[in-house]
């Protein structure tokens, strides 16, 4: 797709700002910085391409030609050829664990391992290295790499040579422990599964080392404390990854206290290198004061670049370990034995208790931020929403449900009609082992056809949100943005099918996602999101030009520059200057 290429005179300049909307007025001072000769997609519905961008305080003063924006360029401003180099917005990544991913980066770390034989040999090396610690802890084993999606004990006592550890799963909702763990956490057959979770057992009834949804809080509060500081180097080191693929803003999905203190900690410390608004960890088991203390964090947290607004509500689980609520019931197994414990899922809250919930987070003026899997478990979030605009009346609340897995297709249009941002994963759009193997089976072929609904979503007028939910999966955006406009694996040629083509999206559908839709959903739509005078300077320089190259190509693309506010957040070596503002 070519640019529009802008030639005017520069004594025009202001005529042509006002007709054009390249700026809203001259600026009375030279800029800073001067991005000039690129494809500059702006994400601005009035005028998508120009070619270059003036930028002050940290501010776009103005978007347009090359001559335009050289004209207002001073003595003191800084220079930058593009080359004709793709720019767009930065990202914003509307559903996130950046705390956690990169403390678990500083952990024995299993992700992206594939196969059980790989992931235990990584296992053992964390235990050779880790000699003389009490605890083995991480996490990132995939599902698919184990029979039946969930491992054993006996395995992992294998390698870990009588030392207790707990190994969370890539998608965080279960846990690998040995018997050594259990031990310490006084796990037996007589211990009943708790509320939300169960512990996975044996013909025999002993655990077989699989804890899952809640169960994973039994282990969980025997291990050594993570500290302060840790939780503040982890911080930093996945803004670094993140600002590394384009991010500048996100929202945390599940800020516990301790994470709500590292948040504030590296603010302080001048490396908060994203804006960050912490979506409140809410726990299914406590009932509705615990929002008087949600209320209390968001009062003392003050620092700039965060924002404490949302609250996050886990509504069910996961479809591959039977945890998602589901309308009608999972599919049996092959080879099970009896009937389900709990044919339809494993809900966290009666429909009663989690409108309270939502309605009273909704008048204290909380934005609701819900993991939502199964149809019913969407169904019932949507309810509750809507419960909750019965009673307070409506308002600009931004409510968003994430992940969405399964939808049913009468409650595709709930979306819009209620105004609940549909916060997208699509890096998991497609058929892999996790779709065909545990998803598919346990759904059945009709059921199948609605998992990931983007496609649908969008025809229905829902607005769309990206996330990654980093670490399950990647942080990259481009990732997950080749993956929803493609439904095919990263590597897969252009020949192959497509997984449910009708729920593909079109490119600029997905970049709005993780720009302007994301820029929403944080409430920064007036200053960030699209490449518009008077927004920050949030942008994204590449080295290909998204609109140019095949679509299986776009996760192949790399970040030069990542820019925040008009200041360099990332710089790839060998790109542009090094005096751009830090």
């Amino acid at each position: 797709m070519a640019h529009t290429h802008f030639r005017h005179s520069s004594c025009f300049l202001l005529l042509i700002a006002i007709l054009t909307g390249g700026c809203a007025a001259t600026p009375a001072e030279p800029p800073d910085l001067v991005l000039t000769g690129g494809a500059v997609y702006t994400q601005d519905a009035a005028r998508p391409w120009a070619e270059a961008i003036a930028i002050r305080d940290g501010l776009i003063v103005f978007v347009g030609s090359t001559p335009d924006v050289t004209a207002l360029a001073g003595a003191g401003t800084e220079r930058v050829d593009l080359g004709g180099r793709f720019v767009m917005p930065a990202f914003h990544d509307a559903h996130v664990h950046p705390v956690s991913a990169g403390v678990e980066l500083g952990q024995c770390n299993l992700n992206d391992l594939v196969g059980a034989e790989v992931t235990l040999t990584a296992v053992r090396a964390c235990a050779e290295a880790g000699k003389g610690q009490p605890w083995i802890v991480g996490g990132g084993w995939a599902m698919t790499s184990f029979p039946g999606g969930l491992p054993r004990k006996e395995a992992l006592d294998a390698v870990t040579g009588g030392t207790p550890a707990a190994l969370s799963s890539s998608d965080g909702h279960s846990m690998w422990v040995n018997t050594a763990a259990l031990a310490a956490a006084s796990i037996t057959r007589d211990t009943p599964d708790p509320a939300a979770g169960r512990i996975e057992r044996d013909a025999n009834g002993e655990a077989t080392g699989a804890l899952l949804e809640s169960a994973t809080e039994l282990v969980s509060r025997v291990l050594p404390p993570i500290s302060a500081a840790d939780y503040e180097n982890g911080l930093i080191r996945a803004l670094a990854q993140m600002n590394r693929f384009g991010i500048v803003s996100l929202q945390e999905a599940n800020a516990r206290p301790a994470m709500v203190a590292a948040y504030r900690a590296v603010a302080r410390q001048g490396k908060l290198t994203a804006r960050a608004r912490l979506s409140l960890y809410t726990n299914p088991e406590e009932d509705v004061s615990q929002v008087d203390r949600l209320v209390q964090a968001r009062a003392e947290t003050t620092e700039p670049g965060v924002t404490v607004g949302a609250a996050k509500i886990f509504v069910d689980g996961v479809i591959e370990s039977g945890t998602a609520m589901l309308v009608d019931p999972y599919v049996p197994l092959p080879g099970a034995k009896g009937p389900m414990e709990h044919p339809r899922g494993l809900p966290n809250f009666t429909d009663a208790t989690l409108q309270a919930l939502v309605t009273r987070l909704d008048r204290e003026g909380f934005q609701v931020h819900m993991h939502a899997i199964g149809d019913a478990g969407v169904r019932q979030g949507l309810d509750a929403i809507a419960a909750a605009a019965r009673a307070n009346g409506a308002r600009d609340a931004r409510h968003h449900m994430a992940h969405i897995q399964l939808i049913d297709p009468v409650d595709v249009p709930r979306f819009r009609e209620l105004g609940v941002v549909a916060n997208i994963q699509p890096l998991w759009a497609y058929a892999d082992e996790y779709i065909v193997d545990l998803t598919e089976p346990r759904l059945g072929p009709v059921r199948s056809q609605w998992l990931y609904p983007f496609g649908a979503l969008h025809r229905a007028g829902a607005m769309l949100a990206g996330g990654s939910d980093w670490s399950v999966t990647s942080v990259n955006p481009l990732d997950a943005i080749q993956t929803a406009v493609t439904r095919k694996a990263l590597t897969a040629p252009a020949e192959a099918p497509s997984w449910l083509p009708e729920e593909r999206l079109d490119l600029k559908t997905v970049l709005a996602a993780y720009t302007s839709g994301g820029a929403y959903v944080n409430f920064e739509e007036r200053v960030s999101g699209s490449l518009e005078a008077g927004k920050y300077a949030d942008l994204i320089v590449l080295d290909q030009n998204l609109f140019e190259i095949p679509v299986e190509r776009i996760h192949a693309a790399r970040v030069l520059l990542t820019m925040r506010e008009g200041r360099e957040a990332f710089r790839a070596e060998g790109f542009a200057p090094s005096s751009l503002p830090r």
